[in-house]
């Protein structure tokens, strides 16, 4: 019987475990902050940017980066796409 407990208390141990493990390594999504001109930003390693390779015109592009710090950071800003034939 005692076998049984210690068996059913380490599974449990265990899942709970790999709950708070998967749990704490998901990494979250920051805040995506509007972009205005004279902005101040602490960029020390880019992340990703949006594709604007398909797109013609003014598109919102995203940025997303980290600072100095080794915080993350998204800024969204308008961009001209690259997608344009000249025709």
């Amino acid at each position: 019987m005692k076998a049984v407990v210690i068996l059913a208390l380490a599974s449990f141990s265990s899942l709970a475990l790999a709950e708070q493990a998967s749990a704490g390594t998901q990494p979250q999504s920051p805040a995506v902050e509007q972009y205005t001109y004279g902005m101040k930003l602490d960029v020390a390693h880019v992340v990703s940017t949006t594709d604007v390779s398909n797109q013609c015109g003014i598109v919102p592009a995203q940025m997303t980066y980290e600072n100095s710090q080794g915080q993350r950071h998204t800024v969204e800003y308008q961009v001209w796409g690259n997608g344009c034939s000249g025709g």
